[in-house]
């Protein structure tokens, strides 16, 4: 059974920066198309950023810039880097592998 890890959340101030891990269980990984979403209160699950099993990232256009999400295969991860956070990166941010495979989620908190 695949499962998915997430770590890294916490408080933090604004313009202050985060590093989210996600470890993945299962012998796969290299194959996976990987995802961060992250879900704000009172909002629905959003797409932050993804990195195909080749590498090829794409990011919501109003985080460009700021997150970055790459992937380690022999570490079986996948990490967000976040730069430079608002108040409104507040939320759930969950780890998804092949679009049906979700983490538990960790909480980020921006302060402003």
């Amino acid at each position: 059974q695949v499962q998915l890890v997430e770590s890294g959340g916490g408080l933090v101030q604004a313009r202050g920066s985060l590093r989210l891990s996600c470890v993945v269980s299962g012998s796969d990984f290299a194959y996976y198309d990987m995802g961060w979403y992250r879900q704000a209160p009172g909002k629905e699950r959003e797409l932050v950023a993804a990195i195909t099993q080749a590498g090829n990232t794409k990011y919501a256009d109003s985080l460009k810039g700021r997150f970055t999400i790459s992937r380690d295969n022999a570490k079986k991860s996948v990490y967000l880097q976040m730069n430079s956070l608002k108040s409104e990166d507040t939320g759930v941010y969950f780890c998804n592998a092949e679009g049906f495979l979700w983490g538990t989620g960790t909480l980020v908190t921006v302060s402003s």
